[in-house]
């Protein structure tokens, strides 16, 4: 329980601490900021606090509420319930989509407090998910199809036979991209429809796919690469070595960014040639990865842990306790999303 100094009115903390999330410690800023916790929640929901938040940079930091201060104590964090063994997860804009790899579900909870909005059926073993502006596509890894919903309410729009046990998807704009790690290539089906469009061989087990704006990035874990793949035709553009046993990808705006599973390292290579710029040694057995318009963020599933890298430099900043053995991680533009494979949870950073 926090205690407030020289107030005049009294607000209860409840097993919660409202203090800089991990997005925003390390930062040197002096700014009027809105705060949202669990318990004690903001932006017109049950109460508002209008807050300037004071960073010297070394992770201390302090807020003011009507000229009166208390002191951080711990980064804030909230977890919630899904279904059974999670592992992917997107974001619509408003709502954050969990895969439930064991209940073949998919959970919608609300971005702003993580009310958990509906639960859907899909297919076997859901895993990848991705938002392609309205709709959630998630990949069904154990009925090799991926099933099209529609994000405003979960009706089930559609789905569709892709290849041998999908994982990773991505949405390139237009078309949807599914990388089956059981038949070596990745599917690529017009959003519209589903009409699939033409299927492209990269390397062994394929598993994380992302777009940089123009072309496809598939993570091949077996193979140790990542192939590059031209998105308007699937032409085969170049496959470049990684680490051992990559697994996820992100686009940081001009490069790419792949854990190594193996190694306990992520890799950054540049996007225009496949250049490696930087190893980053991050926690044990690397899996997800994701980018929030500034830094990168890295589930180790074998750490319980979320890794936070500045992405100029490549300067690991913070490593953040989630639950057990983490997957899927997303960023909402404001907090990271984390979803916790053996909890059967989701922590919001």
């Amino acid at each position: 329980m926090n205690v407030f100094k020289n107030i005049n009115f009294i607000i209860l903390f409840v097993l919660c601490s409202v203090t800089p999330s991990p997005a925003r410690q390390n930062e040197k800023a002096t700014t009027s900021v809105e705060y949202f916790s669990p318990f004690i929640s903001l932006n017109n929901q049950r109460q508002i606090f209008t807050v300037s938040y004071e960073n010297t940079g070394t992770g201390d930091a302090q807020f003011k509420k009507l000229k009166q201060w208390y002191e951080a104590t711990t980064y804030r964090s909230a977890t919630f319930a899904v279904g059974f063994h999670p592992y992917g997860v997107a974001f619509d804009g408003a709502n954050i989509w969990v895969s439930n790899t064991d209940s073949n579900s998919l959970t919608k909870l609300r971005a702003s407090d993580g009310t958990v909005l509906g639960t859907y059926a899909v297919g076997f073993n859901p895993t990848g998910v991705a938002f392609d502006g309205t709709n959630i596509w998630v990949a069904n890894s154990g009925s090799n199809s991926i099933t099209k919903l529609r994000a405003r309410d979960g009706v089930v729009l559609g789905t569709y036979a892709v290849g041998f046990l999908p994982y990773g998807v991505t949405f390139d704009g237009v078309n949807i991209w599914v990388a089956n790690s059981g038949s070596n290539n990745v599917t690529k089906l017009e959003s519209s429809n589903g009409t699939v469009l033409g299927t492209y061989a990269v390397g062994f087990n394929p598993r994380g796919v992302v777009f940089d704006g123009t072309h496809i990035w598939v993570v091949n874990s077996n193979s140790n690469t990542i192939t590059k793949l031209r998105a308007r035709d699937g032409t085969l553009v170049n496959t470049y070595e990684v680490g051992w046993i990559p697994k996820w990808a992100a686009f940081d705006g001009a490069n790419i960014w792949v854990t190594n599973y193996g190694s306990g390292k992520v890799i950054k290579l540049k996007a225009s040639d496949g250049t490696v710029l930087d190893t980053c040694d991050v926690g044990i057995y690397p899996y997800g990865i994701t980018f929030d318009g500034v830094y990168i963020w890295v589930t180790n599933a074998g750490s319980n842990t979320v890794t936070k890298i500045r992405v100029k430099d490549s300067t690991v900043l913070g490593t953040y306790d989630v639950g057990i053995n983490p997957r899927g991680v997303i960023s909402d533009g404001t907090n990271i999303w984390v979803v916790n494979y053996d909890s059967n949870t989701i922590t919001k950073l």
